[in-house]
């Protein structure tokens, strides 16, 4: 880690644990009691003179400081509270004991735990656990959990694992292919292998046994797996791996998730802002600040309120603003997350796959049925539309023509309404006729949707920007570029233009010319915002994308800042959604696009456009991947957050049924 000491919380100076416990004793005298002492008082003292304090107050008025706190606080707030004056140990011990006792487990909060504590943490755990609840708590987890999750657990409980620094030069190679042959390599995968190394290696020498691993199999460890196992063991090692990578980066995740998703998890938030207080905070925050678009400050003030927000605001420090200058630790954390970026070899996979046994004659008659007389059979038009390959639709589309002389797409407009309508239709026509829709979409009437011009174009193919030049054309008599020139202005509509020609340079990184065009961008962050929006666009706009994903790596050794921070710190509007579109779609594209659905839900009103949009475009490419993005961003399905979010304006269900369809799977 970091040198010295990263955590906010410290030992107050002039401590006087007796004068402490006065204060709080007088704080909850009489009628109500003054919530804003205590807090300032318990997050402004470390925890080892927080146990001073306890004793002390038992000393001089005979009473259990904690029941006393219990007694006068209420709800989260008391949680934290009381959370705060436990020892460290004996906090993870009550949140392991909270977490197998209730009615269900809490599997999240044991991986969390265990996944993240040190040897010596574990230890302390271990005997803590045994003095309050007087049982083992090996037998109490064991009893409780299954399987390798089990087998797992175990390992990690023994607190068994090499000690930081430690690394076996000549088993680095082996490890790695011990880990390869067990899981990518062989059907059903040897999860005994992964359970021995992950739980006992040293950090130092399993993090290069992953770099080695990304060189083996071209793609990072975490990839496989996301591939090879499922359910909560696959949850445990994915927290293992990226323990190991970088613990705040881990717990920058968890925060970021506990906010996310459907609600807040006030547990989880709680669990790690007090353990993390005194160790290494400082270094979340910069983890958090470089993932997300905020600080974890002002997530934090967003996300929670009154006493409880103002003790988490203590516990967190300061809010980072985005300086954008890294730390050492985040510097390099972000230099590696480059590098596995343009290693990785990404399998694209799609939601949706040509129906086996396919007669378009049959479907058509089936759909001019179910659209026939009075009162529309959605289910079979739906059911027939969501499982077809887009190719199997034109099919379907031509055979209704030669069979019935009716224009398909017609008659679907005149039978379905709203979202459902926009879906199906979306669905039939060929890629290139939808996405010259979604652009006509974007430019027509009164507002520009900036957004939806700028997600299609950064993240189509040359080809794909061809194909649908040629159907705007043909659909709509002008060219896209024209359309795009009387609707967008300045740089922004320079952009766009640069994107529309769909001549983006293919081919793998020149690593020589990236080092030339990092230092290029490094220098153009200096110049004024003029020349450094054209410096940018003339390398963002035209490069290949595997070629920016290198000059990205190097841009943070330039200027020791992540481009992502640059683009939001020193452009604005449109310009600044174009580049940093282009960035995150550079990074990781299918996160870009699970980010995407994410904001079409949340907030207020669906922006059902979008939806559809990303759904029907990306269900026959990429939309499994943008599946698993989803759920490791928001702790969320994308099939349940569809499922809750679509429910209102959505009466009949067919809209969301669909939609739910094209995700296919629940993760």
């Amino acid at each position: 880690m970091g040198m010295g000491f990263r955590g906010t919380v410290t030992d107050a100076p002039d401590f006087d644990a007796s004068a402490d416990a006065e204060t709080l004793y007088n704080a909850m005298k009489g009628i109500g009691s003054d919530k804003e002492a205590i807090l300032d008082l318990v997050t402004g003292r470390s925890n080892a003179q927080r146990q001073e304090i306890v004793q002390a107050y038992k000393s001089s008025y005979g009473k259990n400081l904690i029941d006393d706190l219990k007694y006068e606080l209420t709800g989260k707030f008391e949680r934290l509270i009381v959370s705060l004056m436990r020892p460290q140990a004996y906090h993870d011990a009550k949140e392991i004991h909270d977490a197998i006792k209730g009615a269900g487990t809490d599997e999240k909060c044991l991986i969390e735990v265990l996944a993240s504590r040190n040897n010596q943490q574990i230890h302390n755990l271990v005997e803590a656990y045994k003095d309050a609840y007087g049982s083992d708590i090996e037998e109490d987890v064991t009893g409780d959990t299954s399987g390798h999750f089990k087998k797992m657990l175990v390992v990690l409980l023994q607190g068994t694992r090499d000690e930081p620094g430690v690394v076996h030069a000549d088993l680095v190679e082996e490890d790695a292919q011990a880990l390869f042959a067990a899981g990518e390599e062989q059907w059903g995968t040897e999860e005994s292998i992964f359970i021995m190394l992950l739980g006992n290696r040293g950090v130092n020498h399993l993090q290069m046994v992953f770099d080695k691993y990304q060189e083996i199999a071209e793609k990072p460890i975490e990839d496989s797996i996301k591939s090879e196992l499922s359910g909560d063991f696959e949850r445990l090692m994915l927290a293992v791996v990226q323990c190991i990578r970088s613990v705040p980066m881990y717990f920058a995740k968890r925060l970021y998730k506990s906010m996310k998703g459907l609600g807040t998890q006030d547990n989880t938030l709680i669990r790690i802002m007090i353990c993390r207080s005194e160790i290494d905070m400082l270094d979340i925050r910069e983890c958090f600040r470089m993932s997300y678009e905020k600080s974890l400050y002002n997530m934090i003030k967003e996300d929670t309120s009154g006493d409880y927000k103002r003790t988490l605001l203590a516990l967190c420090g300061g809010d980072d603003d985005l300086a954008g200058e890294f730390f050492p630790e985040a510097a390099q954390l972000a230099y590696k997350m480059w590098e596995t970026s343009a290693t990785t070899k990404v399998q694209l996979r799609p939601t949706i796959r040509p129906a086996s046994d396919f007669d378009p004659a049959d479907d058509a008659q089936n759909l001019r049925k179910a659209m026939k007389g009075f009162g529309t059979d959605e289910d079979v038009i739906i059911n027939i539309v969501a499982n077809r390959s887009n190719e199997q639709r034109q099919e379907i589309r031509q055979a209704f023509k030669s069979i019935l002389g009716r224009d398909l797409m017609k008659d679907l407009k005149s039978e379905l309404s709203k979202n459902l309508e926009r879906l199906i239709i979306g669905l039939m026509l060929t890629p290139a006729e939808f996405d010259a829709k979604m652009m006509r979409k974007a430019m027509e009437g009164a507002g520009t949707d900036e957004h939806a011009l700028i997600e299609i174009l950064v993240t189509r193919s040359n080809g794909e920007i061809q194909a649908m030049n040629a159907a705007y054309r043909a659909g709509y008599k002008k060219s896209m570029e024209d359309a795009i020139q009387s609707d967008t202005s300045g740089r922004f509509s320079q952009i766009l233009t640069s994107l529309v020609q769909g001549a983006r340079e293919q081919g793998p990184a020149d690593c020589d010319r990236a080092l030339v065009d990092a230092q290029e961008l490094a220098d153009a962050c200096n110049e004024d915002s003029d020349d450094m929006e054209i410096k940018f666009m003339s390398i963002l706009c035209t490069r290949s994308f595997p070629h920016l994903r290198r000059v990205f790596q190097e841009f943070v050794r330039c200027s020791n800042k992540d481009i992502e921070q640059i683009i939001k710190k020193e452009m604005s509007g449109d310009v600044k959604q174009a580049m940093y579109g282009i960035v995150r779609s550079v990074k990781n594209q299918s996160n870009y696009f699970a980010e995407r659905l994410y904001k079409a839900m949340k907030g207020m009103g669906t922006d059902d456009r979008a939806l559809i949009r990303i759904m029907v475009s990306r269900s026959e490419v990429d939309l499994f991947n943008i599946r698993k993005e989803f759920k490791e961003t928001h702790d969320c399905s994308l099939h349940e957050f569809i499922q809750v979010e679509t429910m209102v304006g959505d009466t009949s269900g067919d809209y969301r049924k669909t939609l739910l369809m094209l995700c296919g799977g629940q993760d």
